[in-house]
C-alpha cells in the first residue's frame, strides 16, 4: 500500500520562505512522478510543481518562486516556496502518480498560512 505524507507546513510572513516535505513509499520513486498541488478554501485543486525524472513543471503564478526537487534515495519531494504572497495561503497537496501512470496516491495535505 503506498503512502504520501506531507509535512513542512505553517504559518509564514509575507515575503517569508518555507519548505514542504513529502515522503512516498512504494517502488522506484526515481521514476514516479511527483506533484504537489494547492487548494484554497471554497477552490478547485490546483497543480503548482511537477517532478518527473529530470523534468519540471510549473504553474505560471510561482514561477521563479517555488522550487520542486527531489531525493531519490528518500522517496522525498521537496517543494522550497520563497517571497510568499498572502494568495498563496492554502492547503498543499503532495500526489504520487506511478510510472505507468495507472494509480495516483495523495498526501494529507500541509496547511500554508501567509499572513503578517
Amino acid at each position: 500500500q503506498v503512502q504520501v505524507v506531507e509535512s513542512g507546513g505553517g504559518l509564514v510572513q509575507p515575503g517569508g520562505s518555507l519548505t514542504l516535505s513529502c515522503v512516498a513509499s512504494g517502488s522506484y520513486f526515481s521514476i514516479t512522478t511527483m506533484r504537489w498541488y494547492w487548494q484554497a478554501p471554497g477552490k478547485q485543486r490546483v497543480l503548482v510543481a511537477s517532478s518527473t525524472g529530470g523534468s519540471t513543471y510549473y504553474a505560471d503564478s510561482v514561477k521563479g518562486r517555488f522550487t520542486i526537487s527531489r531525493d531519490n534515495a528518500k522517496n522525498t519531494v521537496y517543494l522550497q516556496m520563497n517571497k510568499l504572497k498572502p494568495e498563496d495561503t492554502g492547503v498543499y497537496y503532495c500526489n504520487r502518480v506511478s510510472s505507468d501512470g495507472r494509480t495516483s496516491h495523495w498526501g494529507q495535505g500541509t496547511q500554508v498560512t501567509v499572513s503578517s
